[in-house]
């Protein structure tokens, strides 16, 4: 269970929250602290002296057994005392969401790197690799947030769906994209004034494949996903278009969505350096199909 605590309070701790919010028996939020069943953002107990921080969340440790690992590490690029770019593999989610909590990118680096204060600047699916960005130090977060807000980052993605010579390359696609809390699936409507702009060029085909680079203007949930499909192009290993599929068991790592975080590129807006970054990892579909399509049960 997630519990978000309020942005407004006079708690001086998470456990005098607790005990307050769940109202349960004399000494049980007391036994479950002691016990270390509560966890934060980065997988660790709440100590019981833990101090209140609002619009922060916690977790009941009884739901992290259920959690599997994610085969797969998390490469840390670039570093210094202000951010850290990390490379994401596929499957991992950015931050804890629902069922991810301590298999996510945040809380893996914040251990790894003991940085307890590590933010994400931005999100990135959990089904997409590549590259992310996220903050050291709290107080400047909202500048490196503003970046990607005023479109002041320029991202390039890579993805490998079906070749088409039909379809007239390169373009840039626009339109207006929904995508409505508790449906799976994002839509376009047609004739609507656009909120999305995704510039779409082929970079080199083989066969009945093709590599496309893929530079988003906009960031909707699903956009690039969403644009390629409305091309006839789904990218492969999409669950959700364009057709959405039944549950994968989480422990299922075949087949992963070929989308890939390619290009990370900015201005620094605390130090004004100029910032650069290349995720080093291949799309597994371009480099061997056959392994792709057919992989072992763990997806390796």
């Amino acid at each position: 269970m997630r519990v978000k605590l309020p942005a407004d309070g006079a708690w001086a701790t998470v456990r005098d929250h607790l005990v307050e919010r769940l109202k349960t028996g004399p000494g049980v939020i007391d036994g479950m602290l002691r016990d270390g069943l509560v966890v934060g953002a980065d997988g660790l107990p709440v100590a019981p002296d833990a101090p209140y921080v609002p619009s922060t969340f916690v977790w009941f440790h009884r739901d992290l057994p259920d959690e599997v690992p994610v085969p797969y590490s998390i490469d840390v690029v670039y570093r210094d005392e202000h951010i850290v770019v990390a490379d994401k593999p596929h499957f991992l989610a950015t931050t804890p969401r629902g069922s991810h909590v301590t298999e996510t990118a945040l809380a893996r680096l914040r251990r790894d790197l003991d940085i307890p204060a590590l933010g994400a600047a931005h999100r990135l699916d959990r089904l997409t690799a590549g590259l992310i960005l996220f903050t050291v130090r709290p107080g400047e977060r909202g500048a490196y947030q503003t970046l990607f807000g005023e479109r002041r980052v320029r991202k390039e993605y890579e993805a490998v769906a079906a070749h088409d010579a039909g379809v007239e390359l390169p373009r840039t696609t626009r339109s207006h994209i929904v995508k409505e809390r508790g449906i799976i699936a994002a839509y376009e409507v047609p004739g609507a004034e656009p909120n999305s702009e995704t510039r779409i060029e082929l970079a080199e085909h083989k066969g009945e494949l093709a590599r496309y680079r893929l530079t988003p203007h906009t960031g909707r949930t699903h956009q690039l996903r969403v644009h390629l499909n409305a091309l006839g192009l789904p990218i492969l290993g999409d669950p959700v278009y364009p057709v959405v599929r039944g549950p994968v068991p989480p422990d299922d790592f075949r087949r992963p969505l070929q989308l890939l975080s390619r290009v990370l590129e900015f201005t620094d807006p605390v130090t004004g350096a100029d910032h650069r970054f290349v995720s080093s990892r291949e799309l597994g579909a371009w480099v061997s199909y056959d392994t792709w399509a057919n992989p072992s049960a763990d997806g390796q």
